[in-house]
């Protein structure tokens, strides 16, 4: 018998609102939720640890809720927190299921065995991108078009190094709507803007917009805001209408 993670009053791992169906957007957020299923415990943290970055995007998750919202646009959540398995690393990648995240060591995630790789794969990882495939699908049959936009925050610090940037555009090979929303942004006047900063999407460390975006040949951008700036509700719904007002602006004609 394949061991199983979820028990039957875990929360499924992911959430969905459908949007009003005209809106061109498809809004995913791979590390909204930092929850842990009954069985994995605490993994050997503390709820201090469990409310860093190290188990989810602070701010992301209700960015990516209100920009949804203010685009009609249809968008899924991840609930379960990146330490149970990241939903956006392949499954191939070495910290797919992380046993040290920055300085933090992941004391639950050290001798994780082939079964129980496979059920937070079977149980966490697969469901969520089932969902999200499901929706593209259904959009492609319908002949309506979609613009898929990733939803991630960032450190203002790394391994006590600082990190000017207000927001980062990443892409892999397509910058069909990263390269217009950057220029965007940037002419906003009052921010920092990188490329392919914090972080620069591959194909080895990256799997959401590869997977959903580039493989489809869709316009794909993976946004990094800094956490600072969207750890409340002010700064949520700030960049939530800053993103909504220029994203549209940028789909490729």
């Amino acid at each position: 018998m394949q061991p199983r993670l979820l028990d039957d009053d875990d929360p499924a791992p992911f959430e969905v609102a459908e949007g009003d169906g005209a809106s061109p957007f498809v809004v995913i957020c791979d590390h909204a939720g930092r929850r842990l299923p009954r069985a994995l415990g605490d993994l050997g943290l503390t709820p201090a640890e469990l409310a860093t970055h190290v188990a989810w995007d602070i701010g992301a998750g209700e960015v990516a809720r209100r920009l949804a919202g203010a685009l009609g646009a249809f968008v899924a959540c991840q609930r379960y927190s990146r330490l149970v398995i990241d939903c956006n690393r392949p499954l191939t990648a070495p910290d797919s299921i992380a046993p040290r995240s920055e300085r933090t060591d992941i004391p639950g995630n050290r001798c994780v065995t082939a079964g129980e790789a496979q059920a937070r794969a079977r149980e966490v990882f697969e469901p969520y991108h089932a969902r999200i495939r499901a929706e593209l699908d259904r959009r492609r049959a319908a002949g309506q078009s979609s613009v898929l936009v990733s939803v991630h925050s960032f450190t203002p610090v790394f391994l006590d190094v600082a990190r000017p940037w207000h927001v980062g555009i990443l892409y892999n090979r397509d910058p069909r709507l990263a390269e217009p929303l950057l220029s965007l942004l940037r002419a906003e006047g009052d921010l920092v803007v990188g490329c392919n900063q914090p972080y620069a999407v591959n194909d080895s460390s990256d799997y959401s917009v590869n997977h959903h975006g580039e493989q489809r040949e869709i316009p794909y951008v993976e946004l990094e805001i800094r956490q600072d700036l969207i750890a409340g509700g002010a700064g949520q719904i700030a960049w939530a209408e800053r993103l909504a007002r220029l994203l549209p602006a940028a789909i490729p004609k």
